[in-house]
């Protein structure tokens, strides 16, 4: 097989993905403009509390974490539509290997967390004056959290057995994980057991990182990513395997 012939039906593929991903976009605007509402109704509220500077980075950090866990749809129903379709068999049945298909379906959605995490700081940078004096660090955190969504995402997708299940999964985990991340209220005002278990939820790692981009920690930074990059691994290699299933055919619902 030609790397260029490759190349171009993962292009192919990319292209037909986006349409069918904007063909709907009702669930991703929502994702883009309920975050800058909710930050915009949020920050009042921490710079009281912690003062301008800091309020701003928290209620910043806290509404990504959020919302970028909610946008765990994108992923997932991506996925999902595939299987109550029916078409990742026909899919595979072609001349396209299984990671031209995988490539195919990722890219689109990782831009689509990565833009909507792009949005919501540069809303704070705009609007809030927020102060992002190193901009690479805060990058590299925000594309390996975009990772461990979209892994996170894909595997329940491959899990669930339908919409409301799917929905449920991402609202309810969604906020379970922020929640003890400390994305919504800060660990150090939260009872000791939740700080105690907070490093088991990746949007721990994610507020973390965050923080430690927007003061110059490199070290921390790369502890993160470190860290978000293996529980992507991790949550990829168990939903390739469950789309694959000990036969190697895709897994029927």
């Amino acid at each position: 097989m030609q790397p260029s012939e490759s190349v171009r039906r993962i292009g192919v593929l990319i292209r037909h993905n986006l349409l069918l991903m904007l063909g709907e976009p009702g669930p991703l605007l929502s994702r883009m403009i309920l975050p800058l509402v909710f930050l915009t109704l949020l920050r009042p509220l921490y710079a009281a509390a912690q003062g301008r500077a800091a309020g701003t980075e928290q209620a910043v950090v806290g509404t990504l974490v959020i919302f970028s866990l909610l946008a765990l749809s994108i992923s997932g129903s991506a996925i999902l539509t595939e299987r109550l379709g029916r078409t990742w068999d026909r899919l595979r049945g072609t001349a396209l290997h299984p990671v031209e298909i995988l490539v195919g379906k990722a890219v689109p959605v990782f831009a689509a967390l990565l833009a909507q995490q792009l949005l919501i700081v540069g809303f704070g940078v705009c609007v809030l004056d927020l102060r992002v004096p190193h901009p690479l660090l805060l990058l590299g955190v925000l594309l390996c959290w975009s990772c461990t969504l979209l892994a996170l995402g894909a595997l329940l997708g491959v899990l669930v057995r339908g919409m409301g299940e799917l929905s449920a999964a991402y609202d309810i985990g969604g906020m379970l994980l922020s929640s003890l991340g400390g994305a919504l209220v800060p660990l150090g005002e939260l009872p000791h057991w939740v700080a105690v278990v907070a490093p088991v939820s990746p949007g721990y790692w994610a507020v973390e990182g965050l923080r430690a981009a927007l003061t110059g920690d490199a070290r921390t930074v790369a502890e993160v990513c470190g860290v978000l990059l293996a529980v992507a691994l991790a949550c990829g290699i168990l939903a390739s395997g469950r789309l694959r299933g000990r036969s190697g055919r895709l897994v029927a619902l």
